[in-house]
């Protein structure tokens, strides 16, 4: 395909794209993914809910225990972009069956972990689950529903992201609480081979359509209109892992929060992250340029706002859940971005942009940890607020100018 000279999404190759692809929706699969989504988000947090508990049984620290989370994340960023090339003949419904499988036998492998090596394989197996399930999920939508419907086919599969993030900690710590650590893992599994039982019966044969390789990876990443995508991704995911990941430190000591309030204010990110899901593709189905735009500039004021005034409670929790609100809505418009700007692509701009993802979290997290060090939790904000408004100045100067119709 030849790339637009305006590096916008040009209506031409669109229309000679999307003949092949315009279907009657198959829900049922889009659904399917959704599960797979939410098993997947389910067990990437459960050890950060089970972490004492499962250091003392395993007789290590703390701090190697969470080396598990680390895992996931480092394998995820690699499994993501080279996925597509890994299985470039087979079926994409056996890929995602297969993704599926592992996800169960991680579970499996955690729940039976007898040490800390045996724990560190079963979340390297979730990470090749997670980061090619994440990377392959918008181009096997994209094959499910036509073009306009994506926005939707993506909202219905980030609701497992906003379920899991929800009820994923709070139930696995009470899991683990009663019934141990492993137990946990064990439900996570069952979750699993549930979200595999929907997925067999519900995701139509889809032949693999382009044959991806590194050099497809690089041809992908010269387009302009993809670079600035994944240049949004890095400045908003980046600002999100700096400066939420501080959010309790900065509730319990400027606005001086009790923790049942910070619970339940962080219960309403939570429910704000559900509800911004189903905003986000609202908006990105009449005009993509403001679904990605405005999710960014929210955040940036929601931050700002916690600096200026978050002294009283109520403005925190009024912001904390904004925040929530329009971080739910950042992933539907940046997949729906990414697949309309590489239509005959779609597997290799998705493995880039979880691959760009993983690579912001960890960014975020060693920035927003020196400033916070050295500088208070404030400077944390600071830098977040900052990120995710140059996110919000460069969608808005040179974000997808097409408008969904």
């Amino acid at each position: 395909m030849t790339e637009p000279a305006t590096g916008a999404i040009d209506a031409a190759v669109l229309d000679r794209t999307e003949p092949e692809e315009r279907t009657e929706p198959a829900w049922g699969a889009v659904v399917s993914l959704a599960l797979g989504v939410f098993g997947l988000v389910t067990a990437e947090f459960l050890p950060a809910s089970l972490l004492t508990r499962l250091a003392q049984d395993l007789g290590v620290s703390e701090g190697a225990a969470g080396q598990a989370v680390t895992a996931t994340a480092v394998v995820g960023a690699i499994a993501a972009p080279t996925m597509a090339i890994i299985t470039k003949r087979l079926d994409r419904r056996l890929v995602m069956w297969i993704l599926s499988v592992l996800l169960i036998v991680s579970n499996l492998l955690a729940a039976f972990a007898s040490s800390l090596t045996m724990l560190l394989l079963a979340r390297v197996v979730l990470g090749v689950a997670l980061g090619g399930f994440w990377s392959m999920s918008a181009a096997v939508a994209l094959r499910l529903v036509p073009m306009r419907l994506m926005p939707r086919a993506m909202s219905i599969i980030l609701t497992g992201v906003s379920v899991a993030t929800v009820t994923a900690a709070p139930v696995g710590a009470y899991v683990g609480d009663i019934w141990g650590w492993r137990t946990a893992f064990m439900i996570a599994a069952v979750v699993g081979a549930l979200a595999l039982l929907v997925q067999l019966a519900t995701l139509p044969s889809l032949p693999p359509t382009t044959v991806a390789s590194f050099r497809t990876l690089l041809a992908v990443l010269k387009r302009p209109m993809i670079r600035i995508a994944l240049l949004v991704v890095l400045l908003v995911a980046s600002g999100q892992f700096a400066g939420f990941t501080y959010v309790r430190p900065f509730l319990e000591t400027v606005p001086a929060m009790p923790i049942e309030t910070i619970s339940l204010v962080l219960l309403a990110y939570g429910i704000g992250g559900f509800f911004g899901n189903f905003a986000g593709a609202f908006l990105a189905e009449r005009n993509l340029k403001m679904a990605v735009g405005l999710a960014p500039l929210l955040i940036a004021l929601s931050a700002m706002a916690l600096l200026v005034l978050g002294a009283s409670p109520i403005t925190a929790a009024v912001a904390v859940t904004a925040w929530g609100f329009a971080f739910g809505a950042v992933p539907v418009g940046l997949q729906t971005w990414l697949v309309r700007a590489a239509p005959d692509q779609a597997e290799s701009a998705g493995g880039l942009m979880v691959a760009t993802f993983q690579v912001a979290i960890a960014l975020g997290a060693i920035v927003g940890g020196l400033l916070v060090d050295h500088a208070g939790v404030a400077t944390a904000f600071a830098y977040s607020g900052v990120a995710t408004l140059l996110a919000a100045l460069v969608t808005f100067a040179m974000g997808p100018r097409q408008v969904a119709e």
